[in-house]
């Protein structure tokens, strides 16, 4: 047993009156003792659950992310005119929803923009599909790349995806602890926010619920983030809705407070009904489909309003209409169908 866990549960685990959040140090170091696995299982459960009911700071989660950045891996920089966009999404997948943004990484990365993500196994509590399932479905495994692979996919095809389990180990309790649980810890959230890539990059944050965001503007600012984007997205991912009103922030180096988007759909002749998820072979052959520029397909207009806007705000269309008439293009011509035939050719040969 550590002792000094034990103090630092202690104080996040005492109660409604007498808890008292950590410093972005302590967490650090908690982060660290759990990662390293010096806390015992019994300890790292009552602290998930003390930290989850008491509810996590934006400090806290600062100290969290140091210490995920001195274990974790790095995806080490490219050599880009153009910040990387790294796209940070819940790594417990979608289970109501069709996912949209292997197809609109697919669409950025054609136009010449950098995208890499990152994500895992399934996981609780919604064992939804992963990432890493949706890009196989498509024939793209990414689960075997070493790290320079990683970085190299990132440079040669302007894509690349980090399947975190192999290269950050220590995050396999914290996993399964998870499962055991049945409850999304504060330690989630870092999903959110963490950024395995060593050079520019504009980060791009799914939440679903807005206090959420505040907490990731905070540690954000700790750290001295610049360069991101939140979304209130489909299910918390980056996926823009159409239903509703789509709800985003940004912040760069130049201006000090949050600018925020608000932006429907139907404004231009792209809202309605959200595609659902059925199963993995009903997405992979929608998503073929798009890829081959078929607008019948219900996730095609979901498709072209994510990349769109996409295009447009991370610098690739001078406007949002421009932006919509870029992807289109993409789509139609069959740019993006051809960019995930070089992303196979290349994984083919490694």
């Amino acid at each position: 047993m550590s002792q000094a866990f034990r103090d630092l549960l202690k104080k996040v685990g005492s109660g409604t009156h007498t808890s008292a959040s950590l410093t972005r140090a302590e967490a650090e170091s908690a982060t660290l003792m759990i990662l390293q696995q010096e806390a015992t299982p019994v300890q790292v459960g009552a602290f998930l659950i003390a930290h989850r009911i008491k509810r996590p700071t934006g400090t806290e989660l600062a100290g969290m992310l140091d210490a995920y950045d001195a274990l974790g891996p790095k995806v080490a920089a490219i050599d880009s005119s153009q910040p990387v966009a790294v796209f940070s999404v819940p790594y417990d997948g979608r289970s109501r929803t069709a996912p949209l943004l292997p197809l609109t990484a697919l669409v950025l990365a054609a136009a010449g923009c950098p995208v890499l993500m990152h994500g895992g196994d399934r996981v609780a509590t919604k064992y939804g599909v992963p990432l890493l399932e949706l890009w196989q479905s498509l024939g793209v495994d990414w689960s075997g790349l070493s790290l320079p692979q990683v970085q190299e996919s990132l440079a040669q095809n302007q894509l690349s995806f980090l399947y975190v389990m192999p290269h950050f180990p220590a995050l396999a309790p914290l996993m399964e602890a998870r499962d055991q649980l049945g409850k999304r810890p504060p330690f989630a959230t870092l999903e959110l926010l963490w950024c395995p890539y060593a050079g520019s990059a504009h980060l791009i944050s799914g939440y679903v619920h807005p206090p959420t965001e505040a907490m990731l503007q905070e540690a954000f600012a700790l750290r001295g983030r610049t360069g991101y984007t939140t979304v209130k997205g489909l299910e918390g991912s980056c996926d823009l809705p159409r239903d509703r009103t789509a709800i985003m922030g940004a912040h760069c180096s130049d201006h000090p407070d949050l600018v925020r988007f608000l932006l429907n759909a139907r404004d231009w002749g792209l809202s309605g009904t959200e595609a659902p998820y059925q199963d993995l072979s009903t997405w992979a052959s929608s998503a073929k489909e798009v890829l081959q520029g078929n607008q019948t397909i219900a996730l095609y207009s979901g498709v072209l309003w994510n990349s769109g806007f996409y295009l447009w705000h991370l610098g690739f269309a001078p406007t949002l209409k421009d932006g919509l008439s870029l992807a289109e293009r993409l789509l139609q011509d069959q740019k993006a169908a051809a960019q995930l035939k070089t992303v196979q050719d290349s994984l083919a040969k490694r």
